[in-house]
């Protein structure tokens, strides 16, 4: 039986993998289009692109979300939007999880080499490279820029896949020290079954199921100064383990 649901298992993930490069090709002609309208206007038409590829492919496969607000989410107001970063289907979660207001993703630069995806991946979100200083240092700028043009920006504080079987792994200073330098508030979102949905183990590891976003308390930063940024980053992390282990997120092993 085991054997069984393995390779059952098995044929649904390729037809996820399948769902997922077909609604790709099928948009790819109008993500080329829209490049050559701009980073903002282009950008704004490819994410509406990347919403309706969410849509469709999670719910092809069989995946249903479930929104629980600890906190308003203010369509109105930039954020500086974290979330725990454990799974391959995070950009498709972020993709439903913010619908109504503009925003920008930091991304790791070398998605960019994979073929047809890295064009639609280079056109939507800032690249980093995280081996490079200079690098770093420039996709700051970038965001920075994105923000004064009244955008949003979303960056995983972790930086790459928790694989630690701990809440979360540490954090960088990037996104803290981006939101005291623009005073634009922290807004913590959590995904509590990407983990089972997708993990970071393999691509063949899909499976259908709930989805459950939690939007948590905005953390403001009016009057934090640079000094600050540690602090920030500190009380962020706390609030967002506390809350992944008060819902049993389900990769967390408990320390004896």
């Amino acid at each position: 039986m085991r054997y069984f649901l393995r390779f059952i298992q098995v044929i649904y993930c390729i037809y996820a993998i399948i769902i997922f490069v077909s609604f790709l090709v099928l948009i790819f002609p109008l993500v080329v289009v829209a490049s050559f309208f701009g980073k903002i206007k282009g950008g704004n038409f490819i994410y509406m692109l990347c919403h309706l590829w969410a849509d469709f492919f999670l719910f092809m496969i069989g995946i249903r979300h479930q929104y629980i607000y600890e906190s308003p989410l203010d369509h109105q107001k930039q954020y500086v939007f974290v979330f725990n970063h454990i799974a391959y289907l995070d950009i498709p979660f972020l993709m439903k999880a913010i619908r109504k207001q503009q925003f920008r993703v930091l991304g790791k630069a070398e998605l960019a080499k994979v073929p047809v995806f890295g064009f639609l991946y280079r056109n939507t979100v800032v690249l980093v490279d995280r081996n490079s200083a200079a690098n770093r240092a420039k996709s700051v700028l970038q965001l920075k820029s994105i923000i004064r043009k009244g955008i949003s920006i979303i960056i995983s504080p972790e930086g790459t896949f928790n694989m630690t079987h701990q809440p979360l792994k540490e954090f960088y200073d990037g996104a803290f020290r981006i939101a005291i330098e623009t005073q634009t508030p922290i807004k913590p979102i959590l995904f509590l079954d990407a983990y089972d949905r997708n993990n970071y183990n393999s691509l063949l590891s899909f499976t259908p199921g709930r989805s459950r976003i939690v939007y948590l308390e905005e953390i403001p930063v009016e009057g934090l100064t640079i000094k600050d940024v540690k602090t920030l980053k500190d009380k962020v992390y706390k609030v967002m383990e506390e809350k992944l282990v008060a819902y049993k997120a389900s990769w967390i092993v408990k320390r004896e």
